[in-house]
């Protein structure tokens, strides 16, 4: 993956020997992890969004290029087929909690991701890796793992009561299970960032 402090992070990659160049911005990026989210679209669909969004030129080879664009999604990491990790409970969504994200680096990090002109997608993943527990998405996602493996206390269960839709999540089992391991393959990275920022309530 090289060194994020004295390399060049990428913007291509290598397909049966030709480089082809990919749209590194983290929108781009974040249109693929929210057509991975969204239940209503298949497999398929899900597929073509990430080789259309991700590639200006398509390569022939396209299960290599799906493969080398989940990498690239990954920041560089191993699948969980390739480590044995296995499935999180979902903590958090790119489309429902978009605006405490927005505020979460504007607060954590002072960046306005509305006007900043581009930021590579590996930037953003670690700067979201980065947000500080004081912001109000990161304590919204510690209520929902608290609540979701038992820890919660009783105030913080009235609290999640009382806060209504917000702490609700989509059903993960409206995805089929190949379609969870795909989403599994690169969100684990994001998933054990945000628990890693998770320090009470």
């Amino acid at each position: 993956m090289g060194n994020v402090l004295i390399d060049r992070l990428p913007t291509s990659v290598e397909i049966d020997g030709q480089r082809y160049a990919l749209e590194s911005d983290f929108r781009t990026c974040l249109r693929v992890i929210l057509a991975f989210e969204d239940p209503e679209l298949t497999t398929r669909e899900k597929q073509i969004i990430l080789l259309e969004n991700l590639y200006p030129e398509l390569p022939e080879n396209v299960a290599e290029a799906f493969k080398q664009g989940l990498w690239f999604l990954d920041g560089g990491n191993k699948s969980d087929e390739e480590t044995g990790a296995a499935h999180k409970q979902r903590v958090y969504s790119f489309e429902k909690d978009a605006p405490y994200i927005f505020s979460a680096f504007r607060q954590t990090h002072g960046i306005d991701l509305e006007t900043v002109d581009y930021l590579h997608w590996w930037k953003f993943l670690y700067l979201f890796m980065d947000l500080g527990e004081a912001t109000f998405f990161i304590r919204l996602v510690g209520l929902r793992k608290r609540l979701a493996d038992g820890s919660a206390t009783k105030e913080e269960r009235k609290a999640a009561r009382d806060m209504g839709g917000i702490i609700e999540l989509p059903e993960e089992e409206m995805m089929t299970a190949e379609e969870q391991r795909e989403v599994d393959h690169f969100m684990a990275l994001l998933e054990g960032s945000a628990d890693g920022n998770q320090t009470g309530g």
